[in-house]
Formats: structure tokens, C-alpha cells, sequence
């Protein structure tokens, strides 16, 4: 599906609630969108989608690479970077998984391209490219948000190999039966627009993979947003084994759902304390919060082996990443209007 927190209209959002402390905040770092942030070191980065990858903490330019969506420390040196899909990706081909040296962004895979020639999905031929992990040895994961899937994606260095060769489907997640309760009292039904008041009670909404992080475990956690209806409580985040090729989750013991019950996930991190940390875009969801009726988003840590959840913070205006920096936990806010997103600490 077509990944709307793209859509220009977000820009507009009301922007009433209550920011967290922000130490080093300096929104005229950014031109914005953010999508992705990650720690290197000491070093805070940030996927800004209108310059490219840039230093959080100095606002300078690390390397040129508009529409970047993520960014993620590269074993062996480097970075990894995305690029992603623009408002209608069906006609847009520069979803790509890129390699940073120094100040060089180097194109490793053409995942449209890829997409064109599989289509993990069948819905549609859609890639976007949202949210990149490192795997070791030269490969990185790629939760690719059009194409519903996890991609593993191989820096061979050679410019003439086939997009085949490169990228490998780890695993599909599948479409879910919910409820379209959310959006109607988002549209005040009855009395709202009869393309959403006339819905069925269900329809089947799409598993957009929005996050990927590698567990202690060596597993590949991958967390979802649910599409259209935007229904609350139906995120998941699934386990994948990570020898898991062309793996449909849900079906296969490969990929099983771990944690359950949340609203419009957009990103995953694992915390110094071994739990995995979910970011919810909006509370109300993502329609909620297209169409200026958010109250926020939140971050929960998550144990997952007793699958006990502790709400971290939350009413974070239009959270789009978090990342930690040696114990505190970092967020990109107000992250699609221009002028105000910025990464701040959303702990101490």
C-alpha cells in the first residue's frame, strides 16, 4: 500500500500537544521530513528526508541524500541508508538501499526494481523502503512498507550484478481482518462521509512493515502499522528466525507474532536493558493523526519473554523514530512539519 505519512497534508497537523524536554533541541538542523534516527558512537544521526543523513548534535551534513527514510551503523565501517517511496510510489523508482562512505552515498540496490520483479505482495507493485538494520557481513535489513515484507539486501560491490542477486525475501507479513470502528468514530459516523460511514464492521487491512531491529537473540524483530481502517490495538511485532527465505508470517514457525495489541507502530529499539522498545506514530493512529484528531505518540518497553509491557512516555507529538544513546531514550517529534521536527531526548 501506499505509505500516506507521505502525504504533503501532514504538514498542516495541529501541533497541540506538549513537547518533552528537549536539550539540545535545534529544528533549523532539519528541513524535514524525519523518518529514522540511530546513535554511531557518541554521535547522534538523523534521516532527514529534505537534506539526507545529518549530525543531531551539530546540524552538519554527514552525506547528501534527499528523500533519505533511515539510516543504521554499518558493520565493517560505513552506514546503511534508505531512501524511500514519494507520494505516489507506483510512478516514483528511487526506493533504494544505499552505502555511505566518508561523505558518499553509493547505491547498493534499486528495490522497486526488485519489487517490479517479485512483487512479495500481490496486492500491488509498491516498494517503500522505510526502515534499514544492520545484519553483519556486508547485508542489511530492509522493512520495506509497500511491498508488506522484510528484505535482506547484499553490498557486493559489483554495480553490474542483478537486483536478484542481491536482495533476498526474508518474509511477508499478511493482511489482518479488523475493525473499521476507528475510522468511523474518526469521521463521526453517521454523520460522516458515507465512503466510510457505509464500511462493514470488518475489512481486511495490510501488515505495513514500518520497523526492524536484530534482538540479543540474533532474531529479527519486524513491527507493522496497520493500514486502512487505522484500527487501534491490532499492531504486531513478529520474530523471525534469520535463516527464514521467502517465509510467509503467520503461516510458517519462522514468523510468528510476539507481541500484540498496539496502534500504528512505526519503530522498534532495543533498550540497554535487553527489552524491546515500541513506538507508536499516534495513539488515536496514523488516520487520527492525518487529519489533526492525534493525541500523541508513545514508547513502550516490552520484555519478551514474559511479554509485559511498561509505557515509557507518551502525548509525543508525531513520533517517527526513537534511539538510544547509552541509557536514554531519543525521539524524532513533530517529525513531518516543517520548520519544528527534531530528535530530542524523551528520557533522562
Amino acid at each position: 500500500m501506499k505509505m500516506l505519512l507521505r502525504v504533503a497534508a501532514l504538514a498542516a497537523l495541529s501541533v497541540l500537544v506538549l513537547v518533552p524536554t528537549a536539550a539540545q533541541a535545534d529544528p533549523s538542523f532539519y528541513e524535514g521530513p524525519i523518518f529514522g534516527s540511530t546513535t554511531a558512537g557518541s554521535s547522534l544521526l538523523v534521516a532527514d528526508a529534505g537534506r539526507g543523513v545529518v549530525n543531531g548534535d551539530n546540524g552538519a551534513l554527514v552525506a547528501a541524500l534527499p528523500g533519505v527514510d533511515d539510516v543504521a551503523v554499518r558493520s565493517g565501517g560505513g552506514l546503511w541508508a534508505t531512501t524511500g517511496a514519494g507520494e505516489d510510489p507506483e510512478e516514483d523508482t528511487g526506493q533504494g538501499v544505499w552505502r555511505i562512505s566518508g561523505s558518499s552515498a553509493t547505491l547498493v540496490a534499486n528495490l522497486f526494481e526488485y519489487e517490479e520483479k517479485v512483487n512479495p505482495h500481490p496486492a500491488t507493485v509498491d516498494s517503500n523502503p522505510f526502515d534499514v538494520a544492520d545484519a553483519g557481513g556486508g547485508k542489511a535489513l530492509v522493512a520495506d512498507a509497500g511491498g508488506n515484507s522484510l528484505l535482506l539486501v547484499s553490498d557486493n560491490n559489483s554495480p553490474n550484478s542483478d537486483v536478484a542477486s542481491r536482495v533476498k525475501l526474508i518474509a511477508t507479513l499478511p493482511d489482518e481482518l479488523v475493525s473499521t470502528a476507528n475510522a468511523k468514530s474518526i469521521f463521526g459516523c453517521p454523520a460522516g462521509p458515507p465512503d466510510i460511514c457505509d464500511l462493514p464492521p470488518m475489512i481486511p487491512a495490510q501488515a505495513v512493515a514500518t520497523s526492524v531491529a536484530v534482538g540479543p537473540d540474533g532474531a529479527y524483530y519486524v513491527g507493522e502499522l496497520k493500514g486502512f481502517p487505522a484500527p487501534t490495538g491490532e499492531s504486531r511485532v513478529w520474530r523471525i528466525e534469520p535463516d527464514s527465505r521467502n517465509v510467509h508470517c503467520g503461516e510458517s514457525k519462522k514468523c510468528t507474532v510476539v507481541l500484540d495489541g498496539f496502534t500504528s507502530i512505526i519503530d522498534l529499539a532495543f533498550g540497554p536493558d535487553g527489552r524491546l522498545n515500541v513506538a507508536q506514530i499516534d495513539d488515536a493512529s496514523w488516520l487520527a493523526m492525518e487529519i489533526g484528531a492525534g493525541v500523541g505518540g508513545s514508547v513502550h518497553a516490552c520484555n519478551l519473554q514474559t511479554k509485559s509491557c511498561t509505557s515509557l512516555v507518551d502525548g509525543v507529538p508525531i513520533l517517527t523514530s526513537i534511539a538510544y544513546r547509552g541509557s536514554a531514550l531519543w525521539g524524532s517529534i513533530l517529525a513531518l512539519v516543517p520548520g519544528a521536527a527534531d530528535v530530542v531526548p524523551l528520557s533522562p
